[in-house]
């Protein structure tokens, strides 16, 4: 069952570490904006997108197999057919990032795959939304 307790999601906002995938260079974009925000607030944002070269002057990434960096959340903006190959790359990584794809983005089958794999999984609600109504 995805995360949706207040208390659970502050704790997932005190991971400071949040690889992007379908992360935007292109301002005005919640892709880009919300990972900005996440980016204003401390948090250290790991773009993931194979058609940039560099987003927030850090240097994009084609796959998270590609981040050398560990990961404590995996936000997604991708659309939600895609979501189980994000999940699928997530879930061989070592780092046991929580799963969080973004408001309208719903894969329930590849949740549960990631919550029997002992991951949380957020779905459907929005990191800098978040972030403000828990006034973090």
């Amino acid at each position: 069952m995805p995360v949706t307790d207040d208390t659970t999601l502050r704790e997932i906002l005190e991971r400071e570490t949040i690889a992007v995938v379908g992360c935007s260079d292109t301002v005005g974009k919640p892709a880009h904006y919300v990972p900005a925000y996440m980016l204003e607030h401390g948090y250290e944002i790991l773009p993931v997108n194979p058609f940039a070269e560099e987003i927030f002057d850090r240097q994009a990434v084609d796959s998270l197999a590609d981040l050398d960096d560990p990961v404590e959340i995996v936000c997604v903006f991708r659309p939600s057919e895609e979501v189980a190959d994000v999940v699928d790359a997530a879930l061989e990584r070592d780092d046991d990032a929580v799963i969080w794809t973004q408001v309208g983005i719903v894969d329930d089958e590849a949740a549960r795959r990631a919550e029997a794999a002992g991951r949380l999984v957020v779905q459907d609600r929005c990191l800098k939304v978040e972030h403000q109504r828990l006034q973090l």
